[in-house]
């Protein structure tokens, strides 16, 4: 099967030609690849440890400073990306990306959004599921898919174009569907929502169907939402000698090219699991020899010459994916734009909400990230990595666990240990699915990991500031290994935010105690007014809730067009900062005029 992924240019405004409504919910509010801060030091696998300073007693204090002159990151515009999984071909669900952009477009400095364009405001969207791909085109069959998903792909000889029709003059024309469309589609997706469950927990998969039509549904949802897809070719056809059967995937590229899609490309996902999956293995040299040829056949097509290729989007590296990583970049170290691989935290099968709050978990990615980049900077130093599917849980994620308030906490820290170790890109998985790690339910309301993020993106730039921090309480205990349960990190304020005058400073917090912590700024941050978002669980269901309260105000949809008023909690210069017990907060420190955040 085909996979496709898109990545929003973050920071851009959405034109006014966009489909507004399932935007709203990607919008540059959100701009899904935007960056996130650091913890105290690049490369530090902790919020950053702290000594107890002369004469402090007891509960002091926490003293915390920024150095303001420069930064010690800079990441990318387009840091936080999006998966949207390719079961919504099975249940229904692509069928109505032509009209979920509706009512508002989305704005970054937050006006109008609605549920169904959450989306938008994230950066990234990536198509990419749990099936296996096998995409027949003309009769013939094309494998394709980066995901370990594969469906069949049938092309008819007369293409019709998706319901977004895009003209390029008049813009994105969306087609209207009456609410009884939609009552029906829930009731489908949810019958489909079981077998989709059964099929990934046996771990066998039914083949889905992605017909022409359903391809430019996606690409032109896509491109009238700002979205630059990336599209994932199956590795799975193989010849007698094992090498990459491409001659399918050359017709998939020239019917892109004659559309003038512009698609970035990718070959296979997870292909350390392939054996698991079909009994068939490729090694990491092969796949290398795989993805020359595949760069090859793209320089061929005048379209694609230039096209951007990413890879290899292999597992969690333990021992045997590390030692296929090398073999993969032996051979195609230089042909990929950027090195891939994916992250889930817990099995979501077994998953505890006591283990969202374990440091160590937290501490997991740190030594991910390590392996990864010292593999990558053995063949070519300097290549970009992306993180191209990270979530709290696998297999699925667990109902009112991996989508409730608790998880925020992985999230929130995975954004700030990527930022500060240099991750490029990374993609959420995922926007909807079938699961429950998404950020969106099937009503299209928001789940605690969308404000999360759309305040994030709100708020944080792409400069990252080291902090200093004094007076941290830790008491050591024999034979275990002390983990930080308050991680501080900073940025400047992002650019895009009107709100606040460049100069301007964003620390986020996580204080996983279960005690509230008090922290004095001190340095260039003293006395500064700061403004609070503070977010915590709403409803009695506590830490499993799917509701969260932004400075007390529960956060919900006004309508179905408009997303409510991000209001911060103004406080006075001067004022120490109480972090409540079990919660995530941003502050953003006004008028710093710091030197490493005045330009861009």
């Amino acid at each position: 099967s085909e996979l496709i992924r898109g990545f929003l240019l973050s920071g851009m405004p959405c034109p006014s030609s966009c489909p507004p409504g399932l935007l709203a919910l990607m919008a540059p509010g959100l701009a899904l690849m935007a960056t996130f801060s650091l913890p105290s030091q690049a490369g530090d696998r902790r919020a950053l440890p702290v000594e107890k300073p002369p004469g402090v007693k007891g509960r002091t204090l926490i003293l915390l400073d920024v150095n303001t002159k420069s930064p010690v990151r800079i990441i990318s515009e387009n840091f936080l990306s999006l998966q949207l999984d390719p079961s919504i071909i099975h249940d229904g669900w692509l069928d109505f990306l032509r009209w979920l952009p509706s009512h508002a477009a989305p704005t970054l400095d937050g006006q109008s959004w609605s549920p169904r364009s959450l989306d938008k405001a994230l950066a990234s969207l990536r198509f990419v599921g749990n099936r296996n791909p096998v995409l027949s085109m003309s009769g013939c069959v094309v494998p394709g898919g980066l995901a370990i998903s594969l469906f069949s792909f049938p092309f008819a000889v007369d293409i019709v174009r998706s319901d977004i029709a895009l003209d390029k003059q008049k813009g994105c024309k969306i087609a209207q569907h009456p609410d009884i469309m939609l009552e029906l589609q829930r009731e489908k997706a949810a019958q489909m929502h079981l077998v989709l469950l059964k099929e990934q927990f046996s771990n066998t998969y039914s083949n889905l169907t992605l017909t022409a039509r359903s391809l430019d549904k996606l690409y032109n949802f896509a491109d009238c939402s700002g979205l630059h897809l990336i599209f994932a070719l199956n590795a799975l056809r193989r010849n007698p000698n094992n090498s990459w059967n491409s001659s399918n995937a050359l017709s998939l590229l020239k019917y892109s090219a004659s559309k003038k899609y512009n698609i970035s490309w990718e070959l296979g996902n997870e292909p350390n699991n392939y054996r698991t999956l079909i009994g068939r293995s490729v090694n990491g040299s092969q796949l290398g020899k795989d993805y020359t040829q595949l760069r090859s056949l793209l320089q061929l097509i005048r379209t694609y010459s230039r096209a951007h290729l990413y890879g290899p989007n292999i597992g969690r590296p333990r021992k045997n994916v590390i030692a296929f990583l090398e073999g993969f970049m032996k051979v195609a170290g230089g042909t990929v734009d950027a090195v891939t691989w994916q992250h889930y935290y817990i099995d979501g099968r077994v998953a505890k909400v006591t283990d969202f709050l374990k440091t160590r978990l937290l501490d997991t990615l740190s030594d991910q990230i390590r392996k990864i980049q010292k593999v990558v900077n053995t063949y070519t130093p300097g290549k970009k990595i992306w993180l191209e599917g990270v979530g709290t849980t696998s297999a699925g994620g667990m109902n009112n666990l991996s989508d409730s308030y608790a998880a925020g906490f992985l999230w929130l820290n995975t954004l700030g240990l990527l930022a500060s170790q240099g991750i490029d890109v990374v993609v959420r998985h995922s926007f909807l699915d079938h699961g429950h790690n998404h950020l969106v339910d099937q009503n299209f309301n928001p789940l605690p990991d969308y404000w999360l993020s759309l305040l994030y993106k709100r708020l944080i730039g792409p400069k990252v500031l080291a902090i200093h921090v004094a007076g941290l309480q830790r008491k050591p205990r024999p034979g275990r290994v002390i983990r930080d349960k308050l991680r501080i990190y900073a940025h400047c304020t992002s650019y895009h935010n009107h709100n606040y005058v460049r100069g301007s400073i964003t620390l986020y917090i996580i204080n996983l105690h279960r005690s509230r912590k008090k922290i004095k700024l001190a340095g260039t941050l003293r006395d500064k007014t700061v403004h609070q978002y503070l977010l915590q669980p709403y409803g009695k269901d506590g830490l499993h809730s799917k509701s969260v309260q932004l400075n007390g105000q529960p956060l919900a949809m006004v309508d179905d067009g408009t997303l409510p008023e991000l209001k911060p909690r103004p406080l006075r210069a001067g004022r120490t900062l109480v972090i409540p017990p079990l919660t995530m907060s941003f502050y953003v420190v006004k008028n710093v005029n710091a030197l490493a955040c005045r330009y861009r």
